[in-house]
């Protein structure tokens, strides 16, 4: 006896016009049936009962993958900039999950800063009460959008089980001669009332307050000499190609490295002046026989000895450094209109012994290589600007190599800088081309001791001390007998004291706590004054991620077997705005953990991805702007779905999202169309909801049974590449269009269905497989569909659904069939249709026929697997 055959169809109406849809609610009523708020709810208490669901597996022998979000600084609420970067990572690590990898993906708090003292101040709350409280309102934001972190990781820079190992890498890198204290001159925010790091000034500005100019000070500070890794941290930069290369030449330009010569020109009659010689770093030492004068920067230590008893001089210097500050302020100190002033002193160039001018230029920054520069302007373009305007020599020492030692060179137009040349007017080195000479001038220098070859770099050692309450005390004593004196490992944690008065004046407010300022010294066991500066908050980011590994360690600051099994982390995200300062931070710190032996990688990241901004009302949306939309509001409204799936929906993540409330409301939509489609049509009760699929499948059922594995391919592609989220979204609500107008009937005469029966387990398939695909996306309403198919298993870690090449490939297509621009038919046609058969098909189909009867056809117009249009007048 032959099997029961219990496969089911749906048959689509024939006629969509006269069918009686009185069954069927109007799709306003429809779009009721889906809540979201009911549906989220529910599935949240089921999570939050669960602590280890997103708990990555120890021992473990799947394969790891490593996913990180930028932790966050509380500032007190989210808003959607901060949503779209977590979707991000969240869609990827619940894909993960769904490819059988074991998965890390933690969360932690960027605790410590700047904005929690302020808000002390206007809102007489200490600042650890203010940072906890916001910390436990973006946490419970961050758990009812649904973003799947392990909870248990969770990391807080502010607290002293983090912070002090701050402070013992700190001691660790004093021992090895990283960390040290000198007299320097750094910048200084008014506002923040505090020093910044070098890469913390954007523009002249402060990277907190872009409306606030940044002052030079000179102050005794702490740096850590993240210089000796400078080479590495260049070199390392051509392995990380999973990173962006705009990122990558954020790096390279910031290190800025340079190979030259350090040139060393006396000043004439020195005495009096306070310096004695000028130190010049330059490219192009095969020039130096052109340069007519020396220009320094206006704080240059020397201008301070050459203008002491010059009023006059050291007006008009005041003027240049005014004149600088505004080229800041602009944001282009390289389209400043260059001005100098001549000091009447001399320097001697020890190359052939010529006293030449010494000038201070408003073009010259001390913050650039050696704050002075000789000036060659027959060689370099800003030089001869600067010479044409004050009539200043003009000497030719470079001229082009001709093609026959015979002939004689013309001379070039000025400036002339190629470095493709030939000595002349250079002495003994006349003759020699520049690449020779300038190998033979270095060492010339050197060994007569006025000079050297040296590399330079951009890259300033890292001065980490702020004079700021909250953050990280710097473990340091001063005893008036031994000097400075390392604060004892057993002694740490150097515990920050709590309610405490903050204010803007009178340097650290640690400096006012006699119980926190004196001390023992625990060489001599006589008195001692602690330190009050603390650490840049950047130190508590440059490593976070190593501590989410093992996170509750109260004797190191990791496991190091722990942390070589889950890094380098696989992929990071956050915005590009921390190219410099957190990830070069961040390369120096494994590069130092590396050389003590506690992590085997050379870099912290395998790949990165830079998500573009939100913006709103034309700006990014910031607190500071007034422009926040908030992920409450929109939860509330929509949907904690709605919101994220607009946020990966609106634009691709590597480019900004321009927010439109219209837009949420779309989404909303569509997630009610997909609800609908499976209440009315999961059938998992029905013994035809798992039966086999028939074969062969015809018409629709195939075309949608096609449909399903190309979106399948589609989104997985989209995942492994180049993460266009929003393609891979559209072709998802794509397929739920096709399979309700196949299924439900819902056609039209302008787009009708071809064939007419889709079997019931054709559309189990369907429904499988889009409650898979939306899980990353939509895990709230995924998981919902996931239950109304009776599937018993965890959606989280369901297997991510397969696709079959040979479906993905299209045998026949639906082609549309225009007149005039218009579409007015479709036929199906296989895919490698000819011209010639397709337009025979359209001109014989029963519509065409009857709208083109009685006109001229005038043109044909076949565009291959896309359309035919037919002209007619």
């Amino acid at each position: 006896m032959p099997p029961e055959d219990n496969s089911k169809t749906i048959t689509a109406p024939s006629n969509p016009r006269v069918e009686n849809r009185s069954d069927r609610p109007p799709d306003r009523e429809n779009d009721e049936r889906y809540d979201p708020q009911r549906v989220e709810e529910k599935w949240f208490r089921q999570w939050q009962q669960n602590a280890s669901l997103y708990a990555a597996e120890p021992g473990s022998a799947k394969k790891k993958f490593y996913v990180l979000e930028m932790l966050p600084y509380p500032s007190g609420a989210l808003h959607m900039g901060h949503v779209r970067n977590y979707a991000i990572g969240d869609a990827l690590a619940r894909y993960m999950w769904m490819n059988g990898y074991n998965v890390l993906h933690p969360m932690g708090w960027d605790s410590f800063g700047l904005p929690a003292e302020n808000a002390a101040i206007q809102n007489h709350t200490p600042p650890r009460e203010w940072t906890l409280a916001n910390i436990a309102n973006m946490k419970a934001q961050m758990k009812r959008l649904g973003f799947a972190y392990d909870w248990s990781r969770e990391v807080t820079t502010c607290l002293p089980d983090y912070y002090r190992w701050n402070q013992w890498f700190f001691l660790k890198m004093y021992e090895k001669g990283l960390a040290y204290r000198k007299q320097s001159k750094v910048n200084w925010c008014p506002k923040c009332c505090t020093v910044l790091a070098n890469e913390q000034v954007v523009d002249g500005r402060c990277w907190r307050h872009e409306d606030t100019l940044v002052e030079q000070r000179e102050l005794e500070q702490w740096f850590l000499r993240i210089t000796k890794y400078a080479d590495e941290l260049l070199h390392g930069l051509d392995k990380l190609e999973g990173w962006p290369e705009k990122v990558r030449t954020m790096q390279r330009n910031w290190i800025g490295r340079s190979e030259g010569t350090l040139v060393d020109f006396k000043v004439d009659g020195a005495a009096g002046t306070g310096e004695s010689k000028v130190s010049v770093f330059t490219t192009r030492v095969d020039t130096i026989f052109g340069a007519t004068s020396v220009q320094l920067a206006p704080e240059h230590p020397v201008v301070a000895g050459l203008t002491a008893t010059h009023g006059d001089l050291r007006a008009k210097v005041d003027q240049l450094i005014g004149e600088q500050r505004k080229a800041k302020e602009v944001g282009d100190i390289g389209a400043i209109e260059k001005h100098g002033v001549n000091t009447g002193r001399y320097a001697i160039n020890p190359f052939n012994g010529e006293k030449v001018p010494i000038w201070i230029a408003n073009y010259i920054l001390m913050e650039y290589g050696t704050g002075a520069i000789m000036s060659v302007p027959a060689h370099d373009e800003r030089d001869y600007e600067f010479a044409k305007k004050y009539h200043l020599e003009i000497r030719l020492v470079i001229l082009p190599i001709a093609d026959d030692p015979e002939e004689t060179v013309a001379e070039p137009r000025l400036p002339f800088t190629t470095t493709e040349g030939r000595l002349i007017n250079s002495g003994a080195f006349s003759g020699l081309e520049c690449d020779d000479a300038i190998r033979q001038m270095s060492a010339y220098a050197e060994k007569h001791r006025f000079g050297k070859a040296t590399v330079t770099y951009r890259l300033k050692d890292w001065g980490i001390s702020r004079q700021r309450y909250w953050g990280t005390p710097i473990p340091m004593l001063y005893c008036e007998k031994d000097g400075i004196v390392a604060v004892p490992e057993t002694d740490l944690p150097v515990i920050l004291p709590e309610n405490i008065e903050i204010t803007l004046t009178g340097g650290s407010p640690l400096g006012r706590i006699p119980e926190f300022v004196n001390a023992t010294c625990p060489n001599c066991g006589g008195p001692a004054r602690r330190e009050t500066d603390t650490m840049d908050t950047f130190v508590d980011s440059s490593w976070y991620f190593y501590r989410y590994t093992d996170a509750h360690d109260d004797r190191a600051p990791f496991d190091s077997k722990i942390a070589d099994y889950w890094f380098p982390i696989d992929q990071y995200i956050g915005g590009v705005e921390h190219a410099i300062l957190h990830l070069i931070y961040s390369r120096f710190w494994t590069k130092f953990m590396r050389d003590m032996g506690l992590v085997q990688n050379d870099e912290p990241v395998a790949r990165l991805f830079t998500q573009g901004m939100v913006i709103k009302d034309g700006a990014k949306m910031s607190k500071s702007l007034g422009n926040v939309v908030t992920p409450d509001v929109m939860v509330a409204r929509y949907g904690a779905d709605a919101a994220r799936l607009y946020s990966l929906f609106a634009a691709p993540p590597d480019r900004d999202l321009d927010w439109q409330d219209s837009g949420i409301e779309g989404i909303q939509r569509f997630l009610g169309r997909v609800y609908r489609f499976f209440e009315l049509n999961a059938k998992p009760q029905d013994p035809a909801w798992r039966a086999p699929l028939p074969t062969p499948l015809t018409g629709s059922a195939r075309r949608l049974r096609r449909k399903l594995h190309q979106t399948i391919k589609r989104v997985t592609d989209d995942f492994q590449g180049r993460w266009h989220f929003n393609t891979c979204i559209a072709a998802i609500m794509e397929l739920v269009n096709d399979a309700n107008r196949r299924a439900l009937g819902t056609q039209s005469t302008e787009n009708p269905v071809m064939g007419d029966e889709i079997p019931l387990t054709l559309l189990a398939d369907v429904q499988r497989n889009l409650a898979l695909l939306l899980a990353p996306f939509a895990p709230y309403l995924a998981h919902e569909l996931w239950e109304m198919l009776g599937e018993k298993e965890s959606l989280l870690k369901a297997a991510w659904p397969n696709y079959d090449p040979a479906l993905v490939k299209e045998d026949e297509i639906e082609m549309p069939v225009q007149i005039n621009g218009k579409v007015r038919s479709h036929l199906v046609v296989p895919a490698d249709v000819t011209q010639e058969a397709v337009l025979e098909r359209a001109l014989a189909d029963e519509k065409i026929r009857s709208l083109t009867a009685g006109k001229q056809i005038v043109k044909k117009i076949f565009v291959p697997g896309k359309l035919v249009n037919i002209v007619v007048k």
